[in-house]
């Protein structure tokens, strides 16, 4: 059998109808950058999100860059964030001339681990940027209430979690910034790059609309530099489609989740050897979006190898923590300065989650894993 990673093309089959009336507008009208197509999609997002603005962007790389230039962030300032995440995080931050702040996650939800942000904050902290990592949110109201004594701002990077929830507020809205990616891999795709920012902030918002079209206010006149980073008509038309189908999708993840965790238990494979990623009950106020499942292996890269073998998807991600990157050199971190961090980038495994993704699939999946550990 074999099991993609990601079947891009059974979502789209499911509404092709939908994306290539909706695409063919945008073609008709020749209207591609800002317009309607891109107000009512930032409309959109931003109220699913619990969010009073949304701010299209390029991408959600751009999304970074532009919140963090909206702080006015750069050269002497510190932005305290997560070593085991994408590299945009702590690229966007280094870019601007500050500097990214490591500090080590929680080893059961792979997001940074608040009690350890305080004693990182020093008189040149700005922010901190907390990462909602495979589908879970950061822990969202400890890392608000250091925000709050010390007078930071608080980024959140919601590339991977768009609809997660945290204590029942959704993700983008509990800080000053949420940061999406609408990349072909995420819960909500576009067709290609593409990215927004929440914010409640109308100054905030008024700010981010000038900086991504060139810091410009009106035609040729420029109030601050700025870049580039417009949202595309045809990406933002792309997005207004699926969003409405976003729940269903989410759900089917989650009912897929819960399917795993029942055949690892039938083989007699949880914690030892496969430790499952925690998804905490809805009932308690957390929603996790599953965008990756990832499990806790032994011998990770052999089981990568004997999946691929017998055509089953699955992917290491971060397995070099930002923190051991060699353009990260000169910031001055060793090996074993985040060790839950390290121990991540060595054990773990995404596995299929996507929707479409089949009762059959989901077993052979397991069986295979299976195989390798027990023979």
């Amino acid at each position: 059998m074999h099991v993609p990673l990601l079947d891009l093309q059974a979502q789209y089959q499911s509404i092709r109808t939908e994306i290539d009336a909706a695409v063919s507008d945008v073609f008709a009208s020749q209207a591609f950058i800002g317009g309607p197509t891109v107000e009512a999609c930032e409309a959109a997002v931003a109220a699913y999100c619990g969010c009073t603005y949304g701010i299209g962007m390029s991408s959600g790389t751009d999304a970074l860059l532009a919140a963090l230039m909206a702080e006015g962030m750069g050269p002497g300032d510190e932005v305290i964030t997560t070593p085991y995440t994408f590299f945009a995080t702590a690229g966007s931050i280094h870019r601007l001339g500050a500097t990214p702040v490591f500090v080590d996650i929680d080893p059961a939800t792979f997001t940074i681990d608040p009690a350890r942000i305080e004693p990182a904050v020093t008189e040149r902290t700005r922010a901190i940027m907390p990462v909602h990592l495979y589908g879970r949110t950061a822990e969202m109201e400890p890392i608000a209430a250091i925000a709050a004594r010390h007078g930071l701002s608080t980024i959140e990077d919601a590339c991977q979690a768009i609809g997660a929830e945290d204590g029942g507020r959704r993700a983008g809205a509990m800080g000053d910034y949420g940061c999406f990616s609408f990349y072909p891999s995420k819960n909500l795709p576009a067709a290609g790059d593409a990215g927004m920012i929440t914010t409640a902030d109308p100054d905030r918002a008024h700010r981010l609309r000038i900086l991504r079209n060139h810091g410009m206010n009106s035609k040729y006149t420029h109030s601050m530099i700025g870049g580039n980073f417009r949202l595309d008509a045809l990406q933002a038309a792309v997005i207004q489609v699926k969003l409405p189908h976003l729940d269903a999708w989410t759900e089917a993840r989650q009912d897929n989740a819960a399917r795993y965790a029942q055949l690892f238990e039938e083989h007699g494979l949880v914690s030892d050897p496969v430790v499952l990623p925690r998804i905490d009950a809805a009932d308690d106020g957390e929603r996790h979006v599953v965008n990756q499942y990832v499990i806790r292996v032994p011998r990770r890269d052999d089981l990568r190898d004997h999946l691929r073998a017998h055509d089953v998807g699955c992917e290491v991600y971060y397995s070099i923590p930002l923190h051991l990157q060699e353009c990260f050199r000169d910031l001055g971190y060793r090996k074993g300065d985040f060790p839950a961090s390290e121990e991540a980038a060595h054990e773990t495994l995404a596995i299929p989650i996507y929707p479409e993704l089949s009762n059959d699939a989901a077993a052979y999946v397991v069986a295979t894993i299976a195989a390798f550990y027990r023979g």
